[in-house]
């Protein structure tokens, strides 16, 4: 009974009630970082001290929200001689949130440093993403989809904004069109889960990253990615955890 409860419980994302089951697998410092498949061309994700300022910025949005870091993201869009040619980067975790369960997700959402150019490159919505790899449970022959937030345009210009909460902002959409969210039709997080419910799909999640691309040029950061109860504060010398309620 006791592995049976233990097997059940640790499905769940950290920050869930099976939390205690897996924290030293799901807090593993050492298992962030560029997953090399799903990058293109030559980015930069690459975890560094600031940004700080710009010059005249003062307040919250003039250092990173959490500690000294953040991770650093820098994309071209034109610099391959792929179709589309701009790159593409993920920064994340391919092991430790193998097999939680999806719809388990409660809280995520992150905060970045936009910057004017980066707004001039693509508009206000030319923003990092947060993805997730994950086996959609839809039908028997489809175990891959990339699961994709979109954050609205970044209330700060030149500097940091506040928290971006992935459940009320922005959209999601599955790459593969397996529900009823896909870039055409794109949904809120209650409509994301609703929609796997409604084909009685237990998803799982493969990896969990940050990424931007293929799009415009961007070069900026990002810091303090929620999933539930842990926020990853990127640091200079590592990916931390900070366990909040």
């Amino acid at each position: 009974m006791t592995a049976l409860l233990v097997a059940v419980t640790a499905a769940g994302l950290p920050g869930s009630a099976s939390a205690d089951t897996n924290n030293n697998q799901a807090h593993h410092p050492d298992r962030w970082g560029v997953i090399a498949r799903n990058t293109i061309g030559s980015p930069v994700a690459a975890l560094r001290k600031g940004p700080y300022g710009p010059f005249g910025v003062t307040g919250t949005a003039a250092s990173p929200p959490y500690g000294q870091g953040s991770l650093g993201i820098e994309v071209a869009n034109n610099s391959t001689t792929l179709t589309p040619p701009s790159e593409k980067v993920d920064f994340g975790n391919e092991v430790d949130f193998y097999g939680k369960r999806l719809l388990g997700l409660r809280r995520v959402g992150f905060h970045v440093f936009q910057t004017g150019e980066n707004v001039s490159y693509g508009g206000p919505a030319n923003m990092p993403n947060i993805r997730f790899e994950i086996d959609p449970d839809v039908t028997s022959t489809d175990d891959y989809s990339t699961l994709v937030w979109v954050p609205n345009a970044s209330p700060v210009t030149n500097g940091w904004s506040p928290f971006l909460d992935a459940t009320t902002t922005g959209y999601w959409y599955l790459t593969g069109g397996e529900t009823s969210c896909n870039q055409a039709a794109q949904c809120t997080f209650t409509q994301l889960k609703a929609s796997f419910t409604a084909v009685n799909a237990r998803p799982t999640i493969y990896t969990a990253a940050v990424g931007k691309g293929r799009d415009f040029m961007w070069i900026g950061a990002v810091d303090g990615l929620r999933l539930n109860d842990y926020i990853y504060d990127f640091e200079p010398d590592g990916v931390k955890v900070r366990q909040v309620r």
